[in-house]
């Protein structure tokens, strides 16, 4: 019998790329908006993206966030998302 502890996967929507949900960022549609979740904890229909600034740009630029969320982007939520892009820049 296996002694090691399941590890939970994702996907990155903007690279495909499978890794420990740990390991990525989620982001969820709540009825609150659209919005970035780094605890992996609020209630809503998620998408994982990985932490390099080249996913967090295509799947904006390609509107692939919306599509895995099935929803619409008001210009305010782009905007706070544009800002984590931004954040994760500095961090680099």
């Amino acid at each position: 019998m296996s002694t090691s502890k399941h590890v939970p996967e994702r996907t990155c929507i903007a690279c495909r790329r499978v890794a420990p949900k740990r390991d990525l960022i989620r982001i969820v549609a709540s009825p609150e908006g659209v919005m970035v979740d780094e605890a992996g904890r609020k209630k809503g229909r998620g998408a994982y993206i990985c932490p390099s600034i080249e996913c967090w740009e295509e799947a904006a630029r390609k509107d692939r966030l919306a599509h895995a969320l099935r929803t619409r982007l008001a210009q305010v939520e782009k905007e706070n998302i544009c800002q984590y892009i931004d954040k994760l820049k500095g961090s680099v």
